[in-house]
Formats: C-alpha cells, structure tokens, sequence
C-alpha cells in the first residue's frame, strides 16, 4: 500500500492535523511580532521557523511516495513539536510571553502533537497490516 491509498497526494490540506498546524503556526507569528526587536534573529526567528516546520514537514510527508517516508517526515515534525514546546518555555521564563499566552499556545501545540501521534499511529497501523498481508500471501 502506498501512501496514495492512504492519503490522495498532495492532499495535505484535507487533513486534521496540517490545519491545526497551520492555526498553530499563525498565533505564533501573532504573538511573536511583540517579542524585542533585538529578538528578530534569535527566539522570534527559531520559533516561527520550527512552528513552520511542523506543517511543512506533513505537508511534504503527504507527497512521498511511501508509508516509511511519510513516517520519516511525520517524526520530524513530532520533533518540531517539542523544539517549539523548548522554546515557549524559554520565552516564558525571559518574559517575552506571559502564563496565559504561553498556557494558551501550549494548549494549541499539544493538541497538535496529540492528532500528529494518533495520525502516526494510524499510518503504522496500516503499514503492519500491509506487511502482515504481503507475509501471509507468499
């Protein structure tokens, strides 16, 4: 089975998990236009950059051509999670967001993980049924 039967190619945008993503990635750039000026290169750029990166990388994962390369792009994007949930502790701690944004947005970025992980799980779930099946008819 290819990732075609599981998800159309390039049809991201009908997914849960990318939309969630995309709003995720919209406060954040919201909520970082108030962050220092002397910031522009540094947190504001590192957290707008992974936000970014958690959509593109489901985005991109949609367009491949297996279920093990969509895995591959989903983990990054898992990994993408956790850089920002990092990096909106950091912001909280040098006072660039306060409790409720930070609450707010760690809220967002939790829903988010928890559709990635299910969606992954999904993904596994019907790549072991793939393989179980291909075993089962040689």
């Amino acid at each position: 089975m290819t990732v075609s039967k599981i998800i159309k190619p390039h049809n991201f945008k009908g997914l849960k998990v990318w939309n969630e993503a995309r709003v995720f990635v919209k406060d954040i750039y919201t909520v970082t236009k108030t962050f220092p000026a002397d910031e522009k290169f540094g947190l504001t750029s590192q957290i707008r950059r992974a936000a970014v990166s958690i959509c593109t990388n489901i985005a991109e994962g949609t367009g491949r051509d297996s279920e093990g390369q969509l895995l591959s792009f989903l983990n990054m994007a898992k990994g993408s999670c956790c850089e920002v949930e990092n990096l909106l502790i950091l912001c909280l701690d040098l006072e660039f967001i306060n409790k409720i944004e930070f609450h707010v947005l760690e809220s967002q970025l939790l829903k988010t993980q928890n559709m990635l992980f299910r969606f992954t799980e999904k993904i596994q779930s019907d790549l072991a049924t793939k393989i179980k099946s291909s075993k089962s008819n040689k």
